[in-house]
């Protein structure tokens, strides 16, 4: 008799056996696509510009009282539908549309992305850096003339919970939209459509989680075809969190009628990054997010809501409750960020300078294992301290984010209070720290913890990763390079 034939559904079950679910499967993918949005919205509201960070009542659960914590945090009097408005969606997505149209018309080279399983190659259109210098440009100009009270700064501030709420149904409705188009994907076809080998489970809540499709990508009237993946990657979120920061630091000025050391800084290393992680944008081509993930809610969250709205909560404080750092606290947090920023890019170019040219003198020292499939291992240099020493370095990054904002944690009184060591604002409000000290941390440090978490995270989805590879070859590479991220720690 001949062998029967696998049903779709079967070879959908095997081949998720072979590569097991990643974020505890269908359930830590339902839990994280409805949880975070939640956590977002909890971290706007409990710690705010009425009441303190956090609100009063959260420092007395015992005692709290749900009708004063709505006037504490500024729940919308219309309840759950004024999380959002039309006005918010409508800017936000011609924000998107802004962007796409600096896509589209400004100079840009042509590169290929990595060699897909068909063997052919896909051509991207790059100009990131060029879009975000522009953009940044017509932001400076309406500053020069109109200062902190420029329309973008105070409608960001003004309409905060509505724009987070625009985002994230954006990041809802862009999931489903390549989710559903997925399905079109035939085989060996000339758009040279792939789907991902991780989203292919067969569970619904699973692949619209984690992407079915490789690089999906939309063809926009008199704008063209846009890769929707790399797209996302590096310009409505990463530019966006750029943009928020400003915003808050225009806040500061409108509330204080000064800036703050604190502020600037933050503000100044992350727009450095991410102009940095644009000007290197052909190096995003070969990262695991474009050569190796699906594109569904996962990275359609992660660009467009988790990296502006999380990673801006610094100075969305400080905005409030400013704090001066003086010359020793600049240089300090300078000089670990510059540390960390030394480690990340040495040992980055050691690796990639090694596999473009061992021979070259700068690499040519270093001791590897040859592994059967061809690939070499080093197990000196950067990379003999720790599997993934750009982790160590890229975690170090984080601190110098929130240190500037100390013991986190204030508390607004009424005009007139005269509260001992209170900040008075210009419209006669004092910011005390309270008994609020310390409790603001959550909020100002939680990018510190989250980020370690996610990395420790990769580096297991690469340990798997790189087991099913090399096989015996890697698991003699971890006995000679033993510690994982952080020397003699782990």
């Amino acid at each position: 008799m001949a062998p029967k034939t696998k049903t779709k559904k079967q070879a959908a079950q095997t081949h998720q056996q072979k590569h097991g679910y990643a974020f505890g499967g269908p359930l830590g993918a339902t839990a994280i696509s409805f949880g975070l949005p939640t956590l977002l919205y909890l971290f706007a509201f409990a710690c705010n510009d009425i009441s303190g960070c956090p609100a009063p009542s959260l420092l007395r659960p015992k005692s709290l009282d749900l009708e004063t914590l709505k006037q504490e945090v500024g729940w919308p009097d219309e309840g759950i539908w004024g999380l959002g408005s039309w006005e918010a969606t409508g800017w936000t997505l011609a924000y998107y549309l802004f962007n796409a149209v600096l896509y589209a018309v400004l100079p840009a080279t042509e590169a290929q992305g990595v060699e897909l399983s068909s063997g052919r190659r896909l051509k991207y259109r790059l100009n990131a850096f060029a879009t975000s210098t522009c953009t940044l440009a017509l932001l400076a100009a309406g500053t020069y003339m109109q200062g902190a009270e420029f329309p973008v700064w105070t409608f960001i501030a003004d309409n905060y919970i509505q724009i987070l709420t625009a985002n994230v149904l954006i990041a809802y409705a862009l999931a489903t939209y390549v989710y559903v188009s997925s399905f079109s994907v035939k085989p060996s076809n000339a758009e040279l459509r792939e789907l991902a080998a991780g989203g292919q489970s067969g569970n619904l809540i699973y692949d619209w989680y984690i992407g079915r499709e490789l690089n999906p990508r939309v063809t926009l009237p008199l704008i063209g075809e846009i890769d929707i993946k790399e797209f996302m990657e590096l310009r409505p979120g990463l530019l966006g969190w750029i943009v928020m920061n400003c915003a808050f630091v225009a806040k500061q000025y409108r509330l204080h009628g000064y800036v703050t050391d604190s502020i600037v800084f933050i503000t100044i290393v992350q727009a450095i990054y991410v102009l940095d992680s644009h000007v290197m944008e052909p190096a995003v081509l070969t990262t695991i997010d474009i050569t190796t993930d699906g594109f569904g809610f996962m990275l359609a969250f992660g660009d467009l809501v988790w990296v502006p709205f999380l990673y801006t909560q610094q100075t969305r404080y400080l905005a409030m409750h400013p704090q001066q750092l003086g010359t020793l606290g600049l240089v300090g947090v300078g000089a670990l960020l510059l540390t960390a920023f030394s480690i990340f890019r040495l040992s980055n170019s050691q690796k990639n300078n090694f596999r473009t040219n061992p021979d070259d003198p700068s690499v040519a020292h270093l001791k590897y294992i040859e592994t059967k499939t061809g690939s070499r291992l080093l197990i000196s240099g950067w990379w003999g301290i720790a599997r993934h020493i750009n982790y160590l370095a890229d975690w170090l990054q984080a601190w110098p984010y929130s240190l500037p904002t100390g013991m986190a944690g204030f508390q607004i009184l009424s005009a007139g209070t005269k509260a001992e060591g209170a900040i008075t604002l210009l419209d006669g409000r004092e910011v005390v720290p309270g008994e609020a000290r310390g409790w603001g941390i959550i909020f100002t440090y939680f990018y510190v913890l989250y980020f370690a978490v996610l990395l420790i995270h990769r580096d297991r989805r690469d340990d798997e990763k790189c087991s099913m590879k090399y096989g015996e070859d890697w698991e003699k590479y971890k006995k000679i390079v033993r510690w994982k991220i952080v020397p003699y720690v782990y």
